[in-house]
């Protein structure tokens, strides 16, 4: 996902702009479109290359939410939306000053998500540039800083759920996200995706009841696009997880104990699509 922003149209006025001038909706950004074969086109793409980021952000393109706006509306022209848009801008400069990070106390959600980033190889700027190479135009309005920041969290939702990167894990954060802020994209990418692992991985390994979990747990949570992310990175972890009614992920860990009995290791389910006697018999 990504961020330049450009405004060269006039500001409208109304009830939908904020105390800035910022509008909620820029007049040059067009009406989301409803549709659905495109989606389903993209993601049999993304099925075939799991590293394409771009299919995602254009499988959330083909499935608005019809909810969205007023979700966007609700927090930017609120009192909270203008004391995070002061504060908090923009994200991947705070989430990647890791300097600034580790400076906060042992066990924070800060010291977390470095430890996290820095082991996978991540960085709040590689988001960014995933994002921008779906081409995708920029406009100055409430929409894009409200899509910028549900997009920066991504990262921070697997610190704070426990979610790590392997297929399943992903599948969760995508359900964990359709908690909070509804939308049949992720709808599509969470159980589609849990389905394609089940088909893909013959095991016993309780799926289902993994991202069902993870769905529930998203609901339970208060919109981490409405908290004020520098406050939360200082806080404990634990404590955090507690205040936001995330419970341990039981069933996730479940799967991956239940997979390595089996003989399969979690983080490289997807390279029985590499075997061709692994693929033989999904």
């Amino acid at each position: 996902m990504s961020r330049s922003m450009a405004s060269s149209a006039s500001t409208p006025s109304g009830s939908d702009t904020a105390r800035d001038g910022t509008p909620l909706r820029h007049p040059r950004r067009p009406k989301a479109r409803y549709r659905p074969l495109t989606a389903l086109k993209h993601f049999r793409e993304l099925l075939k290359d799991k590293e394409n980021t771009a299919e995602v952000f254009k499988i959330y393109d083909a499935l608005p939410s019809g909810k969205f706006i007023p979700r966007v509306r609700a927090l930017t022209l609120s009192q909270q939306g203008e004391t995070l848009r002061a504060s908090e801008p923009f994200l991947p400069t705070i989430l990647d000053d890791h300097a600034a990070l580790r400076r906060l106390p042992e066990g924070s959600v800060g010291q977390a998500y470095c430890d996290f980033m820095e082991r996978e190889g991540l960085s709040a700027a590689g988001l960014v540039e995933e994002f921008a190479k779906a081409g995708r135009p920029t406009y100055d309005d409430l929409i894009q800083w409200f899509g910028f920041r549900q997009r920066d969290t991504h990262d921070l939702m697997h610190v704070l759920t426990g979610y790590g990167r392997d297929a399943l894990g992903e599948q969760c954060v995508l359900l964990f996200t359709h908690g909070q802020a509804p939308s049949q994209g992720h709808l599509l990418l969470g159980y589609a995706g849990s389905l394609h692992l089940k088909k893909l991985v013959k095991s016993e390994a309780p799926v289902m009841k993994a991202v069902r979990q993870a769905h529930r747990t998203g609901k339970a949570c208060p919109p981490l696009v409405g908290l004020s992310i520098r406050e939360l990175l200082a806080k404990d972890l634990q404590q955090v997880r507690a205040e936001l009614n995330i419970p341990e992920p039981h069933w996730y860990r479940e799967c991956h104990r239940v997979w390595r009995e089996e003989g399969i290791d979690p983080y490289d389910l997807l390279a029985q699509e590499r075997d061709p006697e692994m693929a033989a018999a999904a």
